[in-house]
Order: C-alpha cells, then sequence, then structure tokens
C-alpha cells in the first residue's frame, strides 16, 4: 500500500467516527447503524462502572440509546484530532470527545458536558469501514449526569414504550 492510500485509509477510520457523532446528534439512527459491523464491543465503564466491557448486537446497541438521545433536546459531540493507525482490513483510532447534552434548553441546571476520547475499533468490510468497538474514557465532566437517566425514562414516554428499561444496553451515555 502506498502513502495516498494509507492516507485515505486514515481519513476514511476518522470520517467513520465522524458520522458516529452526526447520526447521534442528527437523531439520525439508519446513519449511526450502518456504520457498525453486526456486533460491537462497547465499554463505558469510565463513564459509570456498571456499564463495563460486553459484546452486544449493532442491532440492539441502537435500539438501547434511541430513548436516551429522543429524550434529550439537544446533543453535540464534537470530535477532534483523530489518531488512527491502520494495518490492512483492520484499524484502531482515538479521537478526542466533548459532548454537550441538553436536556431542557431553558434550565441550564439540566444540562451536562463530558470530556474525554474514543478508542474504538473497526474493521473494512467491501471498502467501508465499520465500527467493531468503542470505549469511552471519561477525563471530566460538568452538570448534572442525573439528567442523562430522566432523558432516557424522557424519551420511553415519547416513544410510547413507558419508563422501562429498553431491550438494548443498560442505562448509559452510549452516543459520548
Amino acid at each position: 500500500m502506498d502513502s495516498a492510500d494509507h492516507s485515505a485509509d486514515e481519513l476514511a477510520v476518522a470520517e467513520t467516527v465522524y458520522r458516529y457523532a452526526t447520526g447521534v446528534d442528527g437523531r439520525d439512527w439508519a446513519l449511526y447503524r450502518s456504520l457498525f459491523a453486526d456486533t460491537v464491543t462497547v465499554d463505558f465503564s469510565s463513564f459509570d462502572p456498571h456499564l463495563r466491557q460486553r459484546v452486544v448486537s449493532a442491532d440492539d446497541w441502537v435500539g438501547g440509546i434511541v430513548p436516551l438521545f429522543t429524550g434529550l433536546a439537544a446533543t453535540e459531540h464534537t470530535m477532534t484530532n483523530p489518531r488512527a493507525v491502520v494495518d490492512g482490513d483492520e484499524a484502531t483510532i482515538t479521537m478526542d470527545v466533548q459532548a454537550h447534552h441538553v436536556h431542557d434548553p431553558d434550565e441550564p441546571a439540566s444540562w451536562y458536558t463530558i470530556r474525554g476520547h474514543y478508542d474504538d475499533a473497526l474493521v473494512r468490510v467491501d471498502s467501508r469501514w465499520l465500527l467493531t468497538g468503542v470505549r469511552l474514557t471519561v477525563t471530566w465532566s460538568a452538570g448534572d449526569p442525573t439528567i442523562m437517566e430522566l432523558a432516557r425514562q424522557t424519551g420511553n414516554r415519547i416513544l410510547g414504550r413507558g419508563t422501562e428499561r429498553t431491550a438494548g444496553p443498560e442505562p448509559e451515555t452510549p452516543g459520548d
């Protein structure tokens, strides 16, 4: 592989992670789902020790985050400083993230922001890079983390699911 091909792969890997943020913030669940292999290893234990590393189906992962993000009035995931390593049809990338979550736009006490980085694994399938692993490491946070569960409950009501947990992942901030 020449240098231009390698650089193009690194860019394509980074663009996959940028689309991850675009899908969540735009509530574009078809786009978001299209970024994952059929199964994905997720680890959000840095955010919450109960959200330890586990392997889930991509459909369950996406289905599990829909209520959370439906219940938030707005989110903004800013992804920066991609550091990709490509080895054939496999890649890893570390990318910094700042994720701002707003439950009630008129009430700053209902906002929650985290800062940290993602360490992701990807595989090339039919010339597309798909996520096979997503790990969030939180380095700091500000605001009220309890809005995340409140948002999940709100989202479940909006979606007509009641306030019970969905079949997807346990309570978490998977888009972070």
